[in-house]
């Protein structure tokens, strides 16, 4: 559903732009939209690095000017070293990061314009900085709504899933922020002093690869920023926010289940990583900035709009679907829980069966899982899970009907659970589970999914590597999912030893043996009427006037998002994305943007130390009337041996035709958990 665009508004607004002083001399860059007149009113920030002159100025502009037009004052500022902030960039929610932004909520909050009263909200980096500095607790901060966030930077983020290095997006990102800090101010904001603090940024850049590989296991760097370590810490009433096709959703469950509940409410609907009132697939997308509207009226203005009224948890259970990569929108209901865990959820065990199985899965399994940010692009989702079941262990639980011949199924709410008994002959090995829809054609779609790195079974803090030969119990929890298997499907649990290009393989690691006869998979099933559930509803999505962004056309033709290639004879398997965050576009303020990105990752499916990744980018900012021109290129590349991963970075930095910076590292890591 496409929102309703919005131009009439309770407020008449107006926009400005301002520099934010910091203790330390450093100014902030911010865009203020708010009522032109009237009383003060309270304050929004949505606080990140991604640039509001420019790369998120057309999302910011669907939301900053409504909430103005609502009786707010919305800003949007970008941290230090960033966009035309001042100062130098660190890494990502560093304690400065996060200092500067409590700054800034106590200097919104004395503007005579505010009340004092200050929101927060965001989406990813965004969203990611709401909940850290909510728990760092200012007291101006009353509220936060967070987006496609995580309470847990270590196991739940672009860095590790279950203990192991994400290839695919550890890498891509670490990648892809080496080129977006790269990027100059722009003269048009920043003025005459652009060059200068350019120059001294780009000697400041440092790959955040490096510090990411430095901290393989759950260690203070990661417990740093991380939420759960001390969810009493939050003190602001949290709107939790995620998408069944998030990775982070699994924080939305954690909130509601360690917060507050007088001071949270949960919301978990069929998104991808986006705002759900974007319009972008899967949908349907909901009055998103109406529902949080209602969270600020509560709580920043004192009005009852019966909004901790709504269930603790409101969610999205998907009805079953053929396996695509895109959907338009999805079947499905919305359901509300009370309390969570659920009491309309049941932990329901499965059995495995059969005898004990060797699973030496290909390394290129995996090839099918889709992006691990999907968002709302036409090749995002996994494809039909047939091929990496071929590749997989697979046990199949038929769904009957309710034995009188109607459709009941079954319904599942929450994290699915698995308990493997495994033997392994080498001291390292990964475990990868996979729930799948399998229709009576035979088609399977993937439902949801979890991984182990079999070394931190006993606690991601810690390296244990497995006796050589023995036999021992595993059991890890996969992402949470709302999905009902109609009668005459069957539920399918498929494991296997590899998952690439999502898993980076263990050095010394083959396959395990699995014996179905101390196995399990737990399924949360939720009563197909939860008591209590009540109706749950929202309005259509509605934003203000989009920007007026154009994109020009171009005779070339463009490359396929996803593509996989096969080398049969050398048994080497290639995909080749491209993750179009954007591409070219016009900007009204005469900006012309061009962004290209390629990434690449190669495997042997026999060799787990053929695995490499490459990522490489070209950014370029243009202002014909200011004759300004700019250009940044990075490649960046992660290869390995049995001991080590090796990073390869690269930097080019161009105005006009003069190369300004140009700087390589290479580092070689040593593999510990990885």
């Amino acid at each position: 559903m496409s929102p309703t665009i919005r131009t009439d508004f309770p407020y008449e607004t107006a926009h400005e732009d301002v520099r934010i002083p910091l203790t330390d001399g450093t100014r902030l860059y911010a865009r203020v939209w708010r009522p032109v007149a009237g009383p003060p009113v309270p304050a929004l920030l949505e606080y990140l690095p991604y640039r509001l002159t420019d790369w998120t100025a057309p999302r910011d502009h669907q939301r900053h000017p409504w909430y103005a037009g609502h009786g707010y004052a919305s800003v949007r500022v970008d941290v230090r070293g960033h966009g035309n902030s001042e100062g130098l960039p660190g890494d990502e929610y560093d304690a400065t990061e996060l200092a500067d932004g409590v700054e800034v909520i106590h200097w919104l909050a004395a503007q005579p314009w505010c009340t004092g009263k200050v929101g927060m909200f965001g989406i990813s980096w965004g969203g990611f900085n709401a909940l850290q500095i909510a728990a760092l607790a200012p007291e101006p901060l009353k509220a936060i709504v967070t987006v496609c966030s995580s309470d847990d930077r270590y196991d739940n983020d672009v860095h590790y899933m279950g203990g192991s290095v994400l290839a695919v997006d550890m890498h891509a990102w670490a990648a892809t922020m080496l080129a977006f800090t790269a990027r100059p101010p722009d003269p048009a904001y920043a003025g005459s002093a652009w060059r200068e603090m350019w120059l001294r940024r780009l000697d400041a850049v440092e790959p955040f690869l490096h510090t990411w590989l430095d901290h393989q296991t759950r260690d203070a760097y990661w417990k740093h920023g991380s939420v759960c370590e001390e969810y009493g810490a939050i003190r602001a009433a949290v709107l939790a926010v995620g998408g069944w096709h998030d990775p982070y959703r699994d924080t939305v469950l954690r909130l509601v289940e360690h917060l507050d509940p007088g001071r949270v409410r949960g919301l978990i609907g069929p998104w991808s990583h986006q705002y759900p009132d974007r319009g972008l697939p899967p949908g349907p997308a909901i009055g998103f900035l109406q529902e949080t509207l209602r969270w600020w009226d509560q709580h920043l203005k004192g009005r009852d709009t019966g909004v901790m009224a709504e269930p603790l948890l409101r969610s999205w259970i998907s009805g079953s679907h053929p396996p695509a990569t895109v959907y338009a929108e999805l079947p499905g209901r919305w359901v509300g829980d009370g309390a969570w865990p659920s009491p309309n959820v049941t932990p329901t065990p499965y059995a495995l069966r059969g005898e004990p199985v060797v699973v030496d899965s290909p390394q290129h399994t995996g090839v099918d899982a889709g992006r691990f940010f999907p968002f709302g692009n036409d090749a995002d989702l996994p494809p039909d899970q047939r091929e990496e079941d071929a590749r997989s262990a697979c046990f199949d639980f038929r769904v009957a009907d309710d034995g009188a011949g109607g459709a009941a199924g079954i319904e599942i709410l929450g994290r699915p659970r698995v308990r493997l008994r495994l033997r392994m002959d080498a001291p390292a090995g990964q475990a990868i589970a996979r729930l799948c829809d399998v229709a009576p054609d035979g088609s399977a779609t993937l439902v949801t999914r979890g991984v182990l790195n079999l070394s931190a079974r006993n606690g991601r803090d810690r390296i244990d590597p497995w006796p050589e030969g023995a036999t021992e119990d595993v059991t890890f929890e996969l992402n949470g999912i709302g999905h009902a298997f109609p009668p005459g499907h069957r539920i399918r649990l498929a494991v296997s030893s590899a998952y690439w290009p999502w898993i980076w393989p263990q050095a010394r690691s083959a396959g395990f043996t699995l014996d179905p006869a101390g196995s399990s998979l737990e399924l949360p099933v939720r009563a197909p009427a939860g008591a209590g559930e009540g109706t749950v509803s929202f309005e259509p999505p509605e934003q203000a006037e989009p920007l007026g962004v154009s994109f020009p056309a171009t005779l070339a033709e463009e490359p396929p998002e996803r593509l996989v290639v096969r080398d049969v004879a050398n048994g080497v398997w290639r995909l080749e994305v491209d993750p179009r965050y954007g591409g070219s576009r016009f900007y009204p303020d005469g900006l012309e943007f061009a962004e290209e990105a390629r990434e690449t990752y190669t495997i042997q499916e026999r060799d787990p130390l053929s695995a490499q990744t490459l990522s490489q980018w070209t950014i370029r900012l243009h202002r014909p009337d200011l004759a300004w021109d700019t250009r940044v290129e990075t490649r960046s590349e992660i290869r390995c041996d049995a001991d080590d991963f090796i990073a390869t970075d690269e930097l080019i930095c161009h105005e006009g035709a003069e190369v300004v910076h140009h700087r390589t590292w290479e580092r070689r890591i040593p593999r510990t958990a990885g």
